[in-house]
Parts: C-alpha cells; structure tokens; sequence
C-alpha cells in the first residue's frame, strides 16, 4: 500500500515537472496591446440643421413676403374651341356628319404687374384660346384681352379693365438673385386658390433637355405643380424674379424640380409687347462654335457687317461675361441678350489667347437664327441675292459649325423641305430643331445647281 501511493506521488510529481518544463520551453508568454488613448474632438452644436428645412428657415419670415403677392396672382383660365373627326360616322352619314365641335378649358396662373391691370402669364396657358377669364383672390371675375405673345420664351400679356386700383407685384433684377436664395412659387395648382410654396433657387442658366430653343432658366425645389404656369417667383421680399414655367416630372407632379421665366427676361418682353406689339431681338453678331464645350462662349464666326467685328472681336475668341455677369455657357450668353434690345451697348469680357480684353458691342436687331440641331446658321436672303438667283424664296446658310463628311455647306440656299418652298430663317430654324421625321432638302449649291439631301 505505501508502495503504490509512493509510485502514485512520484507520478504526479513528474507530470507536473514535464509540464512546466513545455510551459517554459514552448510557450511564449502572450503579447499584450494596450488600447491607445482616444483623442475626443470636441462637438459644436450647428446652428443649421441640414436634415430640417424647417430649422433652417425659422430666422426667416416669409409672411410678408406671402402677404405682398398672394393678392396679385390670378387664376386664368382659357377656353378654346376644338374640333374632332369621326371617320366612320363621316363614311356612314356623309360629308360634315363626322365633325363634332366642343369647348376645351385650361387653366393656369398669372402675375399682376401693374395697378390698371397688365398681367404676364405663359403662352402655352393661353395658346390657342378664343376666350380668356381672370379670376383674383378676391373672386372677381374679369375678361381678359390678349396683348401680345412670345413664344420662344413662353411669355403672354394680357390686360383686364377693373374699376379699382389693383394689388401688383414689382419686378426685381434676376440676375442679381444667388443660388441658395430664398423663394417662393405663388400660383394657382390643381385649381386652388392662393398657394404659397417655399424653396431655394438651385441653379440658375438652366438649358432644359429636350427643348429646340436654348433657354435660361432659373431652377428651384419650390413645389410647382399643374397650374402654377405663370404664377410668380418672388424673393423674400415680395418682389417678382420670375414666372413659373416648367416642372421636371415624370409622372405630372412635381417631383423636386422647377423652372422659372428670369423676371429681366419677362419684363423686357412685356415692354417689347406693349410698346411695339412684337418683341426685339437683340444680338451680338456673331456665329457661336458649338463644338466648344469648355467653359464660356467660343466665337466661330462673324460677318463683315457685324457689330461685334467693328468692336474688335475675332473669331476664336471666347466669350467670358457680359457687363460683369459671368458667362459659362450658351444658355448664359442668350439669358443676357433676351433681356437686351437692338442698339444697347453691353461690355464683353473675352479670352484671346490667354489674355482677357474688355470689348464695348452695341447690340444689333436678329436677323441670323442658329440650328441647334444641325449647327447651322440662317438668314434671310436679300432682294438682290433672289434676283439674282431668279427665285422669290430661300434662306441662305451663312455658317456651317457641323464638321459633315460630305464637306461644308456654308453658302448654299436651302429652296424646299419636303418639297414645300423655304420662306424664311425663323421658322426654318424652328421647323429643323422641332422635326424628328425624315427629310428631303433641295438646297442650290455654290455654282447655282441644285442638289437634294435626305436627312433621317
């Protein structure tokens, strides 16, 4: 018995020494990593709160600008007479039995800009009506008489009698407006009277995509819906920056975006209309090279006549600003322009190669129409250039900035567009930007001949 437990201690007195020895000879001991000390950086509570807009507006009160414009936008509404074509009932009745005439209503707003009743809306809200009505917040209702349109920047004026002095909204200067300011969209959406709707201005120069004409929009996040054409964008202090032309939606509503008519655009256009009943267009005199696209406006032609090339611009050269207002793009250069008139002087800043020159260019009345499409310029031809070609029709294409393989154009006389005669620059270039169908185009070449191109 003493033996075993003898031999039993010798056992565990050996295994302990085995396993001490492996400990020791085997194992290293473990590396410890201390965690290092956090540098805490202090937290700054902001004052703006960039997840609510709310907060971010709460130092600004935008009632008074609400209250100074709200009784100056009126609901427009249009009624036009349309007709529709039964071809069935005109096969089964006869002649006449298939035409049914009917009454089509649209509505929209519009901005009161003077106390005896001058109001500026959009074209496409008055397009083709044979009867207008102007409803103001008070209810009144009135008939309204259309004075003039613009269509190439969607602007109508119309003019209500009323035997009282009414509530008006003052133009302000738009390009003095930042993006991040302040606005508010005030209109009429879904036919709801006196809507007021708050938002910054998100860019301004805005081109919309899709669009044949080059445009120079003011966008906001203001929430402009269906009826809101031609309400008012005013600043925070009531006065007008704007009309509320265009949302970008995909589904009708608005879904973020708007666009809005610059008020020095709309207000030239309204003293153009009442003063000489069509509006002036002013230009610089030059072709612009559509194939620059870095920043500013780069010249690539100009006639012997032209205004500009007696202020001693040159081809080449790339347009900067105009009268301090930076020029970025194309958009930016016509923005400036459509709030100009022919015989005022503007001040143009311009890169010649590397260096910056000031140019002092008196504007000149349009008489060249540029295709976006097809990077052409138009004008009309002269009397002596149609006697002598023995034609009473044509526009002359005097730039050709489309690089085509079949070589330039420049000079040629486009005669007919599917086969009907061309009569002059302005609706050639609209028809060419707007048409998507295929086209045959009879031009007379350089030698006087004839030559037809297809254009898919």
């Amino acid at each position: 018995m003493k033996k075993t437990a003898s031999l039993l201690g010798i056992a565990v007195l050996g295994g302990m020494i085995t396993l001490g020895g492996y400990k020791y000879l085997f194992e290293k001991s473990p590396i410890v990593i201390e965690k290092a000390a956090q540098t805490v950086l202090p937290t700054i509570q902001a004052s703006f709160n960039p997840t609510n807009r709310a907060e971010a507006s709460s130092s600004i009160d935008f009632t008074a600008a609400a209250d100074r414009t709200v009784h100056a936008v009126v609901h427009v509404k249009n009624t036009s007479i349309r007709t529709q074509q039964n071809p069935w009932a005109e096969f089964m009745f006869g002649s006449g039995n298939g035409i049914r005439k009917y009454e089509q209503v649209g509505t929209g707003s519009g901005v009161i800009i003077t106390m005896d009743g001058y109001i500026v809306t959009n074209n496409h809200v008055i397009d083709g009506a044979s009867d207008l009505e102007v409803t103001l917040n008070n209810q009144k209702k009135y008939k309204a008489k259309l004075i003039g349109t613009d269509a190439d920047n969607d602007i109508a004026l119309l003019k209500i009698d009323a035997d009282i002095k009414l509530p008006y909204i003052p133009f302000a200067n738009s390009d003095a407006i930042k993006v991040g300011e302040w606005v508010l969209a005030v209109g009429n959406p879904y036919n709801l009277t006196s809507t007021v709707t708050a938002g910054i201005v998100s860019a301004k120069g805005r081109d919309l995509q899709g669009n044949s004409n080059v445009d120079s929009f003011i966008q906001t996040d203001a929430a402009v819906n269906p009826g809101n054409s031609g309400g008012a964008l005013v600043n925070t202090r009531g006065e007008l920056i704007g009309i509320n032309t265009a949302i970008s939606s995909r589904t009708g509503s608005f879904i973020g975006y708007s666009f809005a008519v610059p008020s020095n655009i709309a207000k030239k256009v309204v003293e153009d209309l009442i003063e000489f009943g069509r509006v002036q267009e002013a230009v610089i005199g030059i072709g612009v090279d559509l194939n620059f696209k870095d920043e500013g406006v780069k010249i690539g032609s100009l006639t012997d006549e032209s205004s500009a090339k007696k202020s001693g611009l040159k081809e080449g050269d790339i347009i900067k600003s105009v009268n301090n207002i930076s020029i970025a793009k194309f958009a930016d250069l016509t923005g400036q322009l459509r709030a100009k008139r022919p015989g005022d002087y503007v001040e143009v800043v311009i890169d010649r190669n590397g260096k910056e020159l000031t140019k002092k260019v008196q504007l000149s009345k349009k008489d060249r129409f540029q295709s976006v499409n097809y990077n052409l310029e138009l004008r009309d031809l002269t009397a002596k250039e149609k006697k002598k070609l023995g034609i009473s029709y044509g526009v002359k294409i005097t730039n050709d900035l489309s690089s085509r393989r079949e070589g330039s154009i420049k000079g040629y006389i486009i005669a007919k567009i599917n086969g009907k005669k061309v009569i002059d620059a302005s609706s050639t270039q609209k028809f060419l930007d707007s048409n998507t169908n295929p086209m045959t185009v009879d031009m007379i070449n350089l030698d006087g001949k004839i030559e037809k191109y297809y254009i898919r």
